[in-house]
């Protein structure tokens, strides 16, 4: 099987219809995604699924509770045309010193950014992350994530299928190695169209998404 990302914080799977994405996750696999929380003026709101460790899926679409944001919703979720895993988040041990790092060896992760979404249970959540879709748009590489004194999402007590592979290709994987190493991960890259997809365990047996 292919290798898992080191640092590998969470997997970015958005969609323009969260509640069918989330309905085909349970079906296919047998484990239904959490309600995970509402971000608040971005009009989105995700599940998430645990995929072992301190490693876990978001999945990521509209929220029909808020009304339309006068702005591109994250990830572009209202242009897709139906699921897609999109990008993905390492989360380094000091993410000063790795944004520091990377723009040493050429790449920037992008500005660090300030974020919180507010669980079902009223507990306010908040992050800093890099704005990486903006300094590599492809999603290969992934943005950098800081939980600081929040609780991780997987301390709650998420429902798990364990993650077995990851696997994406580009169009030139010589192009997306060195950004990769600058941000102290890796990933198994094919030549093709830009595509990331991954597997995982389930009570359903192994099950692929794209």
């Amino acid at each position: 099987m292919n290798a898992i990302p080191a640092l590998l914080d969470h997997l970015v799977l958005a969609t323009p219809d969260l509640a069918a994405t989330v309905a085909d996750f349970a079906r296919r696999t047998g484990v239904t995604p959490a309600p995970g929380g509402v971000h608040v003026g971005l009009g989105t709101r995700n599940h998430l699924v645990s995929l072992g460790g301190s490693s876990y899926l978001e999945i990521i679409g509209p929220d029909p509770e808020q009304t339309a944001p006068g702005q591109p919703r994250p990830f572009d979720v209202d242009a897709l045309s139906g699921p897609r895993t999109v990008t993905w988040a390492i989360s380094p041990p000091d993410l000063d010193a790795a944004v520091a790092a990377a723009r040493a060896q050429g790449y920037d992760p992008g500005h660090v950014h300030p974020m919180s979404r507010r669980r079902p249970d009223g507990t306010l959540l908040r992050w800093r992350l890099t704005d990486g879709d903006m300094a590599h748009p492809s999603g290969l590489v992934p943005f950098l994530i800081d939980w600081s004194a929040s609780a991780h999402p997987t301390a709650s007590g998420l429902p798990a299928t364990p993650l077995l592979a990851v696997s994406a290709s580009a169009p030139d994987p010589d192009e997306i190695r060195p950004l990769l190493s600058a941000v102290g991960t890796s990933l198994t890259l094919t030549t093709g169209p830009v595509g990331i997809s991954f597997t995982v365990d389930s009570p359903n047996g192994p099950v692929k998404f794209g």
